[in-house]
């Protein structure tokens, strides 16, 4: 116990890992094998909590970064300074050593640098690109994002000598570029750049690509304002709603409070989905957008009708993260038309949020199921208080379910199986479930139901505590591995639902000493003489005890099927196909299947 107070002050300071590390080799040095072990699994424990928390607060604060950059974009109104505020909240956003951001001439067919920061190099800020050439000049002229690690040895783009020479010249080698769009027109782009290697990871672009649909909205709205010095009407409302909007997510409301904000801005119904289609909140009637509609509006950016609903895409950049649909509203003017496109813009950094707290908790979630399965008596205590967080009480029965989908990546099948389950995770490649009062027939079918494709679930239980939890996914492992054995995909039992199988696969079971002493001879005869009485019993029984049949599926001649079976009743006994022996070898032949 010493051990984790220690390690637990440490912690709570803010020790790296390192000092972590440091004092466990230091206490450890010269202690007995078991309190040396007790060290080495408190460090190990304190190092996982060291890596959670550090990814918590990188999370917290990429989200605080975009929040704030959404607070300060909607206060600034001077062009100027809206755009220095975007390069500066990229650079600290991402971590990178030069941002700068480049706007369109459409006319003069160039994407010209705007503003930067970070930049040494006279020649790079000065720098325009014709729309195609380089990385930024790509951008500008396809409307997506592109990433490289290494610029100047990237085939992909059109490398023009002013280009590569101001790139040299700033130092940069690895460049993330995602386009400023306004509906269907890309305006500009903004960077983010490093002077040494560097692999944008998908997460950094689909935030990057978020900041710029605000940025973009930001740049336009203050060109407009200048442009015009009077505050239009419609622009002011939009930037209001746009505003109170964004006030919701931040103060953390749910999908349903900013669909109602959104249903009582725009005066109909609201619908939010998510990009598979599920409704996460509605206001009104319940409409499914068709694909079509989402793709055209996901194509182009805006708004579209489809009859007498109005779709509007949800994206971070390129990626589709939902859908919000209007209804009661056939026509739209021009004013509440964008104010339904920043309303998805607004669902966006919701839906954002959520996935990056989503991706935390199952990240936790994960751990706890990893240390409950592989280490149950370690400490109990602390797992089954580190579960009371999450809403389950481990000290209560629970069953254990295995689910098992070809097709279906297990990060889909645990969310689908997210709603049937007091805690799910994935473990040694499979997603389990914990659950009080689950039927695992019930589920699987649920479960094939939502993936589109027969779920098989493997059950043990109930169980009680973390020892016995352990031990009952380990049974529910050989249940679903009788399962599809004996080609019940799509099902879901239990050993206790598998009749005499199930009683041979369960703890107490010898199921190869019943194997050999009902096959033995066989088997041993195969091993010496290199045959297959073995497979010829198989396909025998599986062919109806037909010796034609038989011959035909193992491709020989009908006297050899005779031969071996003269073979085995020798081995087995004169009575080896009497009907209850035959169901003993079949059982034995089905055992070696499942077991093997």
């Amino acid at each position: 116990m010493r051990a984790y107070r220690e390690l637990l002050e440490l912690l709570a300071d803010g020790a790296e890992g390192t000092e972590l590390a440091k004092l466990a080799a230091s206490r450890a040095a010269g202690l007995p094998p078991d309190e040396a072990a007790e060290w080495q699994a408190a460090t190990e424990a304190a190092l996982r909590v060291r890596r959670t928390l550090a990814e918590h607060q990188r999370r917290e604060t990429e989200l605080s970064a975009l929040v704030d950059t959404a607070n300060d974009l909607a206060r600034l109104r001077d062009p100027d300074a809206v755009l220095q505020q975007i390069v500066h909240r990229v650079r600290m956003l991402l971590g990178v050593d030069v941002s700068y951001l480049s706007l369109n001439d459409t006319a003069g067919g160039q994407t010209f640098m705007r503003v930067t920061e970070g930049s040494v190099s006279a020649l790079f800020q000065q720098l325009s690109l014709g729309i195609g050439e380089g990385l930024g000049g790509l951008v500008a002229q396809t409307g997506l994002p592109y990433a490289t690690p290494d610029y100047l040895a990237d085939t992909r783009f059109k490398h023009t000598r002013a280009i590569d020479t101001a790139v040299r010249d700033e130092g940069l080698v690895s460049i993330v570029g995602v386009p400023l769009t306004l509906g269907r027109r890309v305006i500009g782009v903004l960077y983010a750049a490093d002077r040494a290697l560097r692999t944008f990871a998908p997460e950094e672009v689909a935030l990057l690509s978020s900041l710029a649909d605000h940025a973009a909205i930001s740049i336009d709205n203050a060109h407009l304002l200048a442009e015009t010095r009077r505050a239009n009407s419609s622009i002011r409302r939009a930037e209001e709603v746009h505003d109170q909007l964004t006030a919701l997510v931040l103060r953390g409301a749910d999908f349903h409070s900013v669909a109602a904000a959104v249903a009582q801005v725009l005066g109909g119904g609201i619908v939010l989905h998510d990009a598979a289609g599920v409704e996460l909140a509605c206001l009104g009637e319940s409409v499914a957008p068709p694909a079509q509609a989402i793709a055209r509006a996901q194509a182009g950016g805006r708004a579209v009708a489809q009859g007498d609903i109005w779709v509007c895409a949800v994206l971070a950049g390129p990626e589709l993260l939902g859908s919000l649909v209007l209804t009661g509203r056939p026509t739209l003017t021009d004013e509440d038309r964008l104010l339904f496109e920043r309303a998805g813009q607004v669902a966006a950094l919701l839906l954002l949020l959520r996935r990056s707290v989503a991706q935390a908790e199952e990240q936790v979630r994960g751990e706890l199921l990893t240390d409950l399965l592989t280490a149950p008596d370690r400490n109990p205590g602390a797992l089954i208080a580190r579960g009371r967080r999450f809403g389950v009480n481990l000290a209560a029965p629970h069953s254990v379910l295995i689910a098992h989908a070809d097709g279906v990546s297990r990060g889909r099948l645990a969310a689908a199986a997210t709603g049937h389950a007091a805690l799910v995770g994935v473990h040694a490649e499979q997603v389990v479930l914990l659950t009080a009062d689950g039927d695992p027939d019930k589920v699987a079918k649920a479960l094939t139901t939502a993936v589109g494709c027969p779920v098989t679930i493997g059950a043990a239980g109930p169980a009680t505590g973390p020892v016995e939890l352990a031990a009952a996914y380990a049974e529910a492992g050989r249940c679903l591995r009788a399962l599809r054995a004996l080609g019940q995909d799509g099902t879901g039992a239990s050993l206790s639902g598998l009749g005499f199988v199930g009683v041979l696969l369960g703890d107490r079971a010898d199921v190869a000493g019943f194997a050999h002493r009902t096959l033995g001879p066989v088997l041993d005869y195969d091993a010496r003489r290199g045959t297959e009485l073995v497979r010829t019993l198989r396909t025998y029984f599986s062919c109806g005890a037909s010796l034609t049949a038989t011959k035909d599926v193992l491709h020989v001649h009908v006297n050899t099927v005779v031969q071996r079976l003269d073979r085995i009743a020798s081995l087995l006994g004169p009575d080896w196909n009497a009907p209850d022996r035959a169901l003993e070898i079949q059982l034995a032949l089905r055992v070696l299947t499942i077991s093997s």
